[in-house]
This record gives C-alpha cells, sequence and structure tokens, in this order.
C-alpha cells in the first residue's frame, strides 16, 4: 500500500470516528450547511431579524407620525447617485425638488427635479437626527441622512411617513409578534403535550379531547368575534399583547401531539424504567430524560410554526381585525395596497410586500433545511 493510500485510509478513519462521536446538535449542523437554500435563508433571515432590531439606528426618521414629511406626501423613492449631466461626486447626492398640485393630473402631486450642481443635496453617514431609545439609553446618530432637508430612499406614503424607516420596524414588530406567539404555544405544547404522553390512560384522553376542541375552532370567525371584543380605548401594546396572546393559545395543538406521540413511545424505554426505579418524580423524568431526546424535533416545529405566526399576524391586521396604526407591523402595511390607485400610482407601497415574502420564504428555507438535517443518521444524497 502507497503512503498516499496510507494518508488516505487514516483521514477517512478520523471522519468516520469524528462522524460517530459527534453529538447530535453537530451531525444536524454539518447536514444543514450542505444544504445551500437552507443556508441562504439562515443569512437572510439573521440579516432581516437585526434590521429590525436595529430600526431606529438604521431608519434616518421615526416610524411614527413624529417622523413624516409634510413637504413629500405619496412621494416617490429617492435614489442616491453618483455621477448626472453635471459631473460625478464622490459622495451620494439626491436632487432638490418642487412639488406642485396640477389640474392637468387630476390635482395629483407633480414633482419638478432640479439637476443643477447647486441643487445637489448629499448623504451623510452617521449624522445627527431624531433622538431614540435603544436598550433604555437616548441616541441621536442614525446611519444616514442628508445634509439639508430629508431622504426617502423607499418613499412615503399618504402622510408622508418614510416607508423604508416603517418597513424595518414593522418587521420588528411582526416578528416580536411572532416570538410571544410562538413562545406560549411552545409552552402550552410542552405541558400538555408532555402530560398527556407521560400519563396516557384517562388523561390522555381528557387532554386529547381539549386539544381537538382547540384545533376545530375556525380562526376566522373566532377572530372576527374577538376584534368585536376589543375596546377601542385600547393601546397600540395593548392591542399588540392581545393579538400575541391569542394566536400563541390557538397555535400548541399541532406540537403538543406531536410530542404526546413520542412520549408515548419513549415512556416504555429501559433508561425510563431506571428512572422511576432510582425515585425519579415524573416532573423530572419528562424533563430531564424525555423531552432532551426530542429536542431536535422541537426546535425544527418553533422553526417551522414562525412564519405562520407571522401570516396570522399579517392576515389579521391586514382584514383589520389586528393591529392598526401608529403600531407598525407587516398587515398594517399590507392594508395601504388594496386600492386600484396605489396599485396604477403608487408603485413602491409594495416594498414591504417584498419584504414581507422574502421574510417568510427564508423561514421556510431554514425550516426545511432543519427538518431534513433533523435526522442525521440518514443515507445523505
Amino acid at each position: 500500500m502507497t503512503e498516499a493510500a496510507t494518508t488516505l485510509s487514516a483521514k477517512d478513519q478520523k471522519l468516520k470516528e469524528a462522524y460517530f462521536t459527534a453529538s447530535q446538535s453537530q451531525l444536524i449542523w454539518q447536514r444543514f450547511k450542505k444544504n445551500k437554500s437552507a443556508l441562504f435563508g439562515a443569512w437572510t433571515l439573521i440579516f432581516l431579524i437585526f434590521s429590525g432590531i436595529f430600526a431606529p439606528f438604521l431608519t434616518p426618521y421615526d416610524a411614527t407620525i413624529a417622523g413624516r414629511d409634510k413637504d413629500y406626501l405619496n412621494g416617490a423613492p429617492q435614489i442616491p447617485q453618483f455621477c448626472d449631466d453635471s459631473g460625478c461626486s464622490i459622495r451620494p447626492f439626491i436632487y432638490t425638488f418642487e412639488r406642485t398640485r396640477s389640474i392637468k393630473t387630476n390635482f395629483r402631486w407633480v414633482t419638478e427635479v432640479k439637476t443643477e450642481l447647486e441643487d445637489r443635496r448629499y448623504v451623510t453617514f452617521f449624522s445627527k437626527g431624531q433622538e431614540f431609545k435603544f436598550l433604555g439609553l437616548n441616541f441621536e446618530r442614525h446611519l444616514f441622512g442628508v445634509d439639508s432637508g430629508m431622504i426617502h430612499i423607499f418613499g412615503t406614503d399618504s402622510t408622508g411617513k418614510d416607508i423604508y424607516s416603517r418597513t424595518l420596524t414593522a418587521i420588528n414588530t411582526s416578528m416580536a409578534v411572532g416570538t410571544i406567539g410562538v413562545f406560549i404555544a411552545f409552552v402550552m405544547a410542552l405541558i400538555i403535550g408532555g402530560v398527556a404522553g407521560y400519563y396516557g390512560g384517562w388523561i390522555d384522553s381528557v387532554l386529547q379531547m381539549i386539544t381537538d376542541t382547540v384545533r376545530t375552532i375556525p380562526s376566522i370567525p373566532l377572530f372576527m368575534a374577538l376584534a368585536a371584543f376589543v375596546p377601542d380605548v385600547w393601546s397600540a401594546e395593548m392591542r399588540f399583547f392581545f393579538i400575541s396572546m391569542v394566536l400563541g393559545f390557538i397555535g400548541w395543538p399541532t406540537l403538543a401531539r406531536r410530542i404526546r406521540t413520542h412520549l408515548l413511545t419513549e415512556r416504555n424505554q429501559e433508561y425510563v424504567l431506571a428512572a422511576q426505579l432510582c425515585g425519579a418524580t415524573p416532573k423530572h423524568i419528562i424533563r430531564r430524560h424525555l423531552l432532551p431526546s426530542f429536542t431536535s424535533y422541537i426546535i425544527v416545529d418553533l422553526v417551522i410554526s414562525f412564519p405562520y405566526m407571522v401570516l396570522s399576524e399579517t392576515a389579521l391586521s391586514f382584514i383589520g381585525l389586528g393591529l392598526k396604526d401608529p403600531v407598525n407591523s407587516l398587515g398594517v402595511m399590507l392594508q395601504n395596497v388594496t386600492s386600484a390607485d396605489v396599485l396604477l400610482n403608487y408603485q413602491w407601497y409594495f416594498i414591504p410586500v417584498i419584504f414581507f415574502i422574502v421574510l417568510v420564504l427564508a423561514f421556510v428555507f431554514v425550516g426545511d433545511g432543519l427538518r431534513d438535517a433533523a435526522d442525521p443518521y440518514s443515507d445523505s444524497k
């Protein structure tokens, strides 16, 4: 046997040893990395999540009515550029404009752009702007701004609010609603599914009746009834937490049934019997022995359930049963694209729709990748 063959054989042996001695999380990660679409979705998801968290810094203006530009209502996106007919600049700039209403356009806004050299407005970075709070501290520096006037790279809406600022803030809000909803559903699923799967018998029958009852409740009539119940005097924060709790309380049955099925299978295993003979309590056995054997699948279910929570919040806000202004969420912003006037004249209103689609697809890709990687010992293709 040649030296190269011996080296290759030793390398293969080390790889095999590493494979069979790797932990479950390491095996899942190795398989997940091989899925290019899932990995791309994960990086996209991380980018969107951090964009939402740091939205106050990344955006130049307040996403609420306090940051509106009353001189640029329904304004088109202002794209910074480096060159024009007057020459090039090392600093990006936008043009000064004048807006008037004309009878020729049915009194719609007509924007006249001034393209002379002296009419340029240069983009600045880490510029001072409206003060905002982050982690309890006050800041006034934003990622970018403009040396005079205001800049709107995604345009403005009918009230003059910056769509770029609203979009990043809306991502953070929708993700927060999804996180609270998933957390509530996760806790309820662990408790109900764990108890039903471990004890079985009449306890399992009663809990499954409750689970089936929750699953059969029609969501749209339920939300319409809840919308009629919510008082108009509720603040935006109270409505936010109410919607999050409702989504959580109706989203647990699927995960609970999966946990129950797994525990019904595992509760008769020898390691469970050994723990019982050592005097371990049912709570300890479920928490320390049974649920950890199902951890990877629970994580996959949580990731997959996130887009459904975001879709539910978006759908509720879209039909007027969820969050409302002045709260910025993806569903609230999608309400603005339902009119034919927007479709014909203000196409930049659809920019948040693109972010919404990308966010949901990223979750789907990551969820599918984790689901495929959750069984590390399956054959790779």
